[in-house]
């Protein structure tokens, strides 16, 4: 393995990158393909959410360079790349990295920074043929600086990490250094500042800023953007690795840094002077994380003494990154999920990924993608070309039937035999969103936890509960299946997403309120989110105000308050319409309703930007009873014929009484102005599809 305390000029042949496709991987790779054509460069990555085969892009056509899909947690196609490649040097870069994705789903941190390391590390041992492990941590570790303090952490610093991404990267560290200390492996270990430059995923301070600010969006700030960071230019990052690689001592920490500090909020100033904007107006102050260290500040001097130094002004630096991201706005494609404040763990799964790629369906560069899978895996040798990767991603990718698969969304839905939970699968599949029903029942933790496990769901979405066979009349005599379903179902699972760090779409009512004093009938004005329910008539309406109540507690559910729904198929039962044609008699009570046709894609929407809380889920304004009706004669059938009676009269026929009101949809339109008033909404989706007289 070599002379572990040898400090000679280090001279590989065959190079193991992991995690190459990835943001600072890849500006390695693509330096040490370009600069030393006689090195064999080996690119493993999975191909996750914040890699992308574009960013080997400028290495395609190397005749050094192979790329292999793969997951560095597998030990046989690790052992087997070592061997068959005869790699001598590792640089190990893949990692989870995103902070925030780790407070919400922690174990795939470990899962990744712990345990693929431990496979690289323990393949390393059972060939005996590596001569350098590069191990790439990162400057969290150390923990949080003193605001007050001059020097920055020395490579020897105590490591005291403060979130689950920097303690599974320390736990990484002790890893390395057991395996040098008990197997002699001649480890080197890099310690990070942020690093910011093209290609980078979106989820990052620096590029979200940017893609907001093209936008025209405003740049959230966690917290008051006191806290300071340092930024490294990722083309200077490249070569700090390419220093360390060939003139960093075996054994020895460095870190890679820059005494250059920034206030978030003065990056995000920065960011608004280079798009002209006033960032009084452009910065947007958010809840903070659940812990956010104040300050990182490294001691770089021991990396400086190899010869490095850092050559790019942070002006310099940001220019060029603005300049990259304004000529590839989508080079990530659909990024929403990743530009809100907090955004949670999105996952993009390597292989229907790569299948894109293959199938030239990826970004709009399409043949250039297909190209550098074919070239990379053309160069595969024993077994792993083109031919197996194909094979082993028809086996698992399905082609979707009516659109492209959005690979960052992956959908598990409860309620498939309700109306709700049928359309929305319906939808996924027309816009190419892959999804799995749940078969756990929502009271039963384990059966939950099992789905989760299995599915691996980006949004999870409850259209399940109990409404009523075949009306709300039923909970009356039912109340502790009501009580089990409504309520201890939808709490369960708003809890075990939360464990798991997934948002929860939760299709609520809005049959909570009733008309009175505050917000009379005909006065247009409406209950808003905050306002407390206030009608009781009906035993499912009071589940459902208890159970919205106690989901204030949870801040990954968005609630969406559903009422009256209504879609283009008239011959659903559960259409409101196509239950109030055929009484004789109806009540005339204008009503906030839901075009489902219109809405329901605007919650897939809501779920892709992490919006939570509560919401009203209507169409704007109000419509009565007599007015549908009028609607369904002039479109439908001119020779429909109704009567009309008191609520008084209704009483005497129903068990349970029920909701009439009118809800303000002011905060839903402001997030989707282009969302119809109620009448105008049924006329386009539902009676214009739907006509069968002659327009006049």
């Amino acid at each position: 393995m070599g002379n572990p305390s040898g400090s000679t000029m280090h001279e590989p042949k065959n190079i193991l990158i992991t995690g190459a496709a990835g943001f600072i991987a890849s500006h390695v790779a693509n330096r040490l393909i370009r600069n030393y054509p006689h090195y064999k460069i080996v690119v493993l990555d999975k191909l996750d959410y914040c890699s992308n085969l574009k960013n080997l892009f400028p290495s395609k056509g190397s005749k050094n360079f192979k790329f292999v899909k793969g997951d560095i947690a597998s030990a046989d196609l690790v052992n087997f790349l070592l061997i068959t490649e005869g790699i001598d040097t590792i640089m190990h870069f893949a990692a989870q990295t995103h902070v925030d994705n780790s407070f919400g789903n922690s174990f795939e941190f470990t899962k990744n920074n712990i345990y693929g390391t431990h496979v690289l590390l323990e393949a390393c041992k059972v060939t005996g043929q590596i001569k350098r492990f590069i191990h790439v941590s990162t400057d969290e570790v150390y923990g949080e600086t003193e605001v007050e303090a001059i020097v920055g952490n020395h490579e020897a610093s105590q490591l005291l990490p403060t979130n689950p991404y920097s303690a599974t990267k320390a736990g990484a560290e002790m890893l390395v250094m057991a395996y040098a200390k008990s197997y002699g492996l001649p480890c080197i270990t890099t310690r990070g500042n942020n690093v910011y430059g093209p290609n980078q995923f979106p989820e990052k301070l620096i590029p979200k800023f940017i893609l907001l600010a093209m936008q025209g969006k405003a740049l959230p700030i966690h917290g008051d953007g006191s806290n300071v960071r340092s930024y490294l230019y990722c083309e200077d990052v490249a070569e700090a690795f390419e220093c360390v690689l060939h003139k960093g001592e075996v054994g020895h920490v460095y870190n890679i840094g820059t005494k250059k500090e920034r206030r978030v909020i003065d990056v995000a100033k920065d960011v608004c002077e280079l798009f002209n904007l006033d960032y009084k107006k452009s910065i947007k102050m958010v809840d903070n994380r659940p812990f956010n260290d104040q300050r990182y500040f490294l001691d770089d001097k021991k990396l400086i003494a190899l010869g490095w130094q850092e050559r790019t002004s942070w002006a310099e630096g940001l220019r060029k990154t603005k300049d990259w991201y304004m000529s590839n706005p989508d080079w990530w494609g659909d990024v929403s999920g990743a530009l809100v404040p907090h955004p949670r763990a999105l996952t993009m799964p390597g292989l229907e990924k790569l299948a894109e790629m293959q199938r030239g369906e990826s970004l709009g560069q399409s043949d250039d993608a297909a190209d550098l899978v074919e070239e990379s895996g053309s160069a595969l040798s024993n077994g792993w070309g083109p031919g197996l990767v194909k094979s082993v991603v028809s086996k698992v990718v399905s082609p979707v039937k009516h659109a492209s698969r959005d690979p960052s969304l992956k959908f598990l839905l409860y309620g498939r035999t309700g109306w709700l939970g049928g359309l929305l699968g319906k939808m996924c599949e027309e816009r190419g969103i892959a999804y799995k029903y749940g078969s756990g029942r929502l009271e039963n933790r384990s059966s939950l936890e099992a789905d989760i496990a299995a599915v691996k769901p980006t949004h999870v979405f409850n259209a399940a509960g109990v409404t009523g066979r075949p009306n709300v009349d039923w909970c009356e005599s039912h109340k502790v299946e009501t009580i089990r379903a409504n309520v201890v179902g939808t709490l369960t699972l708003a809890d075990v997403c939360k464990q798991n760090g997934l948002l929860l779409m939760n299709y609520a009512t809005g049959c909570i309120f009733e008309y009175d004093e505050k917000h009379p009938l005909g006065s247009g004005v409406g209950f808003k989110e905050e306002d407390t329910p206030n009608f009781a008539g009906s035993y499912y309406s009071k589940t459902k105000a208890m159970v919205e109540d106690l989901l204030k507690e949870f801040d990954n559910v968005c609630t969406l308050r559903v009422r009256m729904p209504i879609s283009s198929d008239l011959q659903n039962p559960r259409n409101f319409i196509s239950k109030i044609v055929r009484y004789q008699k109806i009540v005339n009570i204008p009503n906030s309703m839901t075009i489902l046709d219109e809405l329901l894609p605007i919650s897939i929407e809501m779920a892709k930007r992490n919006l939570t809380g509560i919401w009203n889920f209507t169409n704007p304004g109000v419509v009565s009873h007599n007015e549908i009706m009028d609607m369904y004669k002039e479109y439908i059938d001119p020779s429909l014929t109704w009567e009309n009676f008191t609520l008084e009269e209704q009483a005497k026929v129903i068990v349970a009484a029920r909701s009439n009101n009118e809800m303000d949809a002011s905060k839903l339109l402001s997030e989707f102005p282009e969302m119809l008033g109620i009448k105008e909404s049924l006329k386009k989706f539902v009676f214009e599809p739907n006509r069968k007289t002659v327009a006049k």
